[in-house]
């Protein structure tokens, strides 16, 4: 239980401060523990950004199922409209995985954590549209709007949904 919410108060003060600017002095106060309690559950600060990411990349797909119909086209939309959501209470900088590639761009751990993340990510597009064929198109589409977002707002999320409507229209 103690290493679950110090995972999430790492995410939290990862997603406030970003990756540079907190030391893990900070972070140990953020977590609210000790630095010995922090370093025992996690004992580098790559093992924290890791900690961090596996831990928001499950409230994040719980967040896109809260009330989701089942599977198929309307899955689809209501996961797109969570986004806008998410990215409007959650991820106003943008997405949390892509800011951690950028801050450590040569560490294996955090890069891997980022490309399972993503990778769930496009397989659970593919199993909501049950539509496995286009699963790297609507992962596309759902990566462009979260890098879109903290420049473009509201008219990304737009631009997705008529490129959905359209793709699935067409297919």
């Amino acid at each position: 239980m103690l290493r679950e919410q110090i995972a999430a108060s790492l995410e939290q003060a990862f997603s406030k401060f970003g990756f540079a600017e907190p030391s893990v002095a900070q972070l140990r106060i953020a977590c609210n523990v000790s630095l010995r309690t922090l370093y025992k559950h996690y004992p580098s600060k790559e093992a924290m950004v890791v900690a961090a990411l596996e831990h928001r990349h499950q409230r994040y797909l719980t967040f896109l199922l809260h009330q989701s119909p089942v599977a198929g086209t309307e899955s689809v939309f209501h996961i797109f409209n969570k986004l806008e959501q998410w990215m409007q209470q959650f991820a106003p900088h943008g997405c949390l995985s892509m800011n951690a590639i950028a801050a450590f761009p040569d560490n294996l751990l955090i890069s891997k954590a980022v490309k399972d993340h993503k990778n769930q990510v496009r397989q659970f597009l593919g199993r909501q549209s049950q539509r496995e064929d286009l699963s790297i198109t609507l992962f596309l589409l759902h990566e462009g709007l979260s890098s879109a977002w903290p420049v473009l707002g509201k008219s990304a999320v737009t631009a997705a949904q008529q490129n959905l409507l359209q793709l699935l229209k067409d297919n």
